[in-house]
């Protein structure tokens, strides 16, 4: 895994003049009274107080953040007769998302009001097209290519959630000129309801032509309660509706409980057409798979060669894994659409089938080329070859140029991302950095990812680090902030250093102030609820919710939450990590029947958050442990091997979190 790093930027050896001059480029004093300013405007916005928007406007002028301050002005006047101030603003040169924004939000308004000259002009400088402002650009061909229009818009129609009304606009004169026919009305149903969207299937009914009629009454009692309507439905087996229904009700209840909807499909499935029958054993076999019942692959052996779409696709490996047959992973693999074999994790584990089928070429060309990327499956392939960990990872430190950093710094959208995120507006803050640095070189993007790092942005410092191409400073990927509040936690608990910042990196990115949307907290997000149980287990009687964003505070329950749930999973790593996550009855219901290798566990974690966090931690554990100087050990003895499910090992912990 050879890595090219590129140098340092040091800036504790510039002379004292260019320190002086960083000083003056971002004047803190006078920003901060800038910063009062605009969130008075952001409100004043907020409230339609125009006045005072005025009065704020006319001081930030000459700020980096004025061309917000613009934005708010116009959106509360744009339905004045007079466009002049809006066609300036939009051709401006200034490098903003917010520009884009409005015109984005523009460009609909034109179309709403069918201003669709003023559209044509404006919709080639848009940046950001999403699917409503997509349709009304197919509603501008639609004038002028009416037929064009409706057949591109058809390859929008297949989709399990609601569309927006410029695109049902489309999709009905589709309708009516038979571009999207009777089976495509059936087939968007189909996909609603597998994706439990019975609104949208509702609407989708009321499609259908008229000698067709949908029960819905029947649909809203499937939905309701699947069990108790497929234990009294009396099916028309020639009523496609009926039968779409009753599929509809077995999946929802196989996410409840497989075997019982497989009991209950067993006296219908008769019923069916032998294709129906086969589609059915495909979403049987996806939910068994995501319960981790090992009935799963023998009802994928049912579906026989029913398409599945990428998600059964890749349970069935995943079920193959966990059953530990490597013939089955390489066919689940080998059956998957091409891209998604491509994928990273599935190009590891066809080269762990291949190799275990005795393959050893082709698993050795695949474990080649993934080896030379940075991540889970990267590093296992790397060690599959004899790598040490986290081999390539080198540390140089050499002055930069001064004037491109310098240069680097006075650019608007820095600066605007600074002031942004100094007043916690992360978001706004998140779309500036992305597009102030989209266009970014490597050296580039390494020298702001020091700039963020070195005031404290470490979100975004990893973001610029994470994009390069082919120079890298894992120094700056994988930084190390409040080393030192920290040392006197890991010596407590006895916990790894290089875990506990894997975990970190993975949970805030270390911002103090991160919050998730389902109220994490803090660099170690941890939630409300868990930190008030962990102060109390340890005694702190003053504790209170304002705290836990407090960096100490949030680090002494974070650690002590670690080593609580790291010691009731067999002191292991994987298992914490997930449990850390979901919870510590999860981790321990999600083992095998029999023993399996860490990787496998994590691969087969049910939760798509929960398996995707816990490879990273344990990704970010080799590299920080690489450069801390730590003990170099292999992440696939890192991740070790979980214990069978047992009476003991399944026991719930009294008190726990």
């Amino acid at each position: 895994m050879a890595c090219v790093i590129l140098p340092r930027f040091d800036l504790d050896v510039f002379p004292m003049k260019f320190v002086l001059l960083l000083a003056l480029l971002i004047p803190v004093v006078a920003m901060a009274g800038q910063e009062e300013d605009f969130l008075a405007a952001r409100e004043a916005f907020r409230k339609g107080d125009a006045a005072t928007l005025e009065r704020i406007a006319v001081r930030l002028k000459d700020s980096p953040l004025e061309p917000y301050l613009t934005y708010y002005q116009l959106r509360m006047h744009w339905d004045e007769q007079d466009t002049g101030a809006i066609r300036r603003f939009l051709s401006r040169t200034e490098d903003t998302p917010i520009i884009d924004q409005f015109r984005g939000e523009w460009l609909k308004y034109l179309a709403k009001r069918q201003r669709w000259e003023e559209f044509a002009t404006e919709y080639r400088r848009v940046v950001n097209v999403d699917a409503e402002l997509g349709c009304y650009a197919l509603q501008l061909r639609q004038l002028s290519d009416e037929e064009g229009a409706l057949r591109e818009v058809r390859g929008r129609w297949f989709s399990s959630v609601g569309q927006s009304e410029s695109c049902a606009t489309l999709f009905d004169a589709a309708i009516a000129k038979g571009i999207i026919n009777e089976q495509d009305i059936w087939t968007r149903i189909r996909l609603a309801l597998e994706a439990g969207n019975v609104s949208l299937a509702k609407q989708l009914a009321g499609k259908l032509p008229k000698q067709y009629p949908f029960p819905v009454a029947a649909l809203d009692k499937a939905a309701a309660d699947p069990e108790r309507y497929l234990g009294k439905v009396k099916l028309d087996k020639d009523s496609e509706a009926q039968r779409l229904i009753a599929l509809f009700a077995v999946h929802r209840l196989a996410k409840q409980s497989p075997q019982l909807a497989h009991v209950q499909w067993q006296k219908i499935a008769k019923d069916f057409p032998e294709a129906e029958q086969r589609y059915l054993y495909g979403w049987l076999a996806y939910q068994a798979a995501r319960a981790l019942d090992p009935r799963a692959l023998e009802w994928y052996k049912a579906a026989e060669e029913t398409p599945l779409n990428e998600a059964q696709s890749a349970w069935r490996a995943r079920a193959a894994l966990r059953a530990q047959n490597w013939h089955e992973v390489w066919q689940a693999i080998s059956a998957m659409p091409p891209a998604q074999q491509q994928e990273g994790v599935w190009r590891y584990w066809k080269a762990r089938a291949l190799k275990a089928l005795g393959q050893e070429v082709g698993a050795e060309m695949l474990f080649t080329a993934l080896s030379r990327e940075y991540n889970f499956y990267g590093q296992l392939a790397a060690e599959e070859l004899g790598a040490a960990p986290a081999s390539g990872i080198l540390t140089a430190t050499q002055q930069a140029g001064k004037e491109e950093f310098a240069a680097l710094q006075t650019l608007p959208g820095i600066q605007r991302t600074f002031a942004l995120y100094r007043m916690e507006l992360r978001t706004e803050a998140s779309r500036e950095w992305a597009w102030a640095t989209r266009k970014f070189d490597d050296k580039r993007l390494l020298m702001a990812a020091e700039l963020a790092g070195r005031n404290a942005m470490y979100d975004r410092s990893i973001n610029a680090a994470d994009r390069t191409v082919a120079v890298h400073d894992f120094n700056l990927r994988y930084p190390a902030p409040y080393r030192e509040d920290l040392q006197g936690r890991l010596r407590e608990h006895g916990l790894e250093e290089a875990w506990v910042y894997g975990l970190m990196r993975q949970e805030s990115r270390f911002a103090t102030h991160a919050k998730s949307s389902v109220g994490a907290a803090g660099l170690m997000q941890i939630m409300p609820a868990t930190a008030k149980w962990v102060a109390r287990k340890m005694g702190m009687r003053d504790y209170r919710n304002a705290l836990i964003h407090e960096t100490e505070v949030n680090l002494k329950l974070g650690t002590y939450y670690m080593k609580n749930v790291l010691s009731s999973l067999d002191n292991n790593a994987v298992m914490a990590s997930a449990a850390y996550n979901a919870g510590p009855r999860r981790a321990r219901q999600w083992r095998g029947d029999k023993p399996l290798e860490g990787a496998i566990y994590a691969e087969t974690i049910p939760f798509d958050e929960t398996r995707d966090y816990v490879k990273k931690v344990m990704s970010n554990t080799v590299y920080y442990a690489k450069l801390f100087g730590q003990p170099a050990i292999p992440l696939k003895q890192r991740l070790g091997v979980i214990d069978a499910k047992n009476a003991d090992n399944q026991k719930p912990i009294p008190d726990e979190r």
